[in-house]
């Protein structure tokens, strides 16, 4: 399931990283060096946002399964 939830990454000069943002579940975001660095620890962010979630009885939402649209 960890797979299949949309992780948007992009370049922030503000932070001088790749920042990888996990728009399905609220507030689940990683960085890294390099757009590898990037999704790998957002696929450690979304594991662990799941596990918190089902520990604490928590919703956690399932993947679209498809893209988001952009205005």
């Amino acid at each position: 399931m960890i797979d299949r939830y949309e992780i948007i990454i992009y370049w922030s000069d503000e932070d001088g990283a790749f920042i990888a943002e996990v728009p399905e579940l609220p507030g689940c975001l990683a960085h890294g060096d390099s757009r590898e660095t990037a999704l790998a620890n957002a696929k450690d962010a979304i594991a662990l946002w799941v596990e918190t979630a089902a520990e604490h009885g928590d919703p956690v939402p399932q993947p679209k399964g498809h893209r988001l649209m952009y205005a």
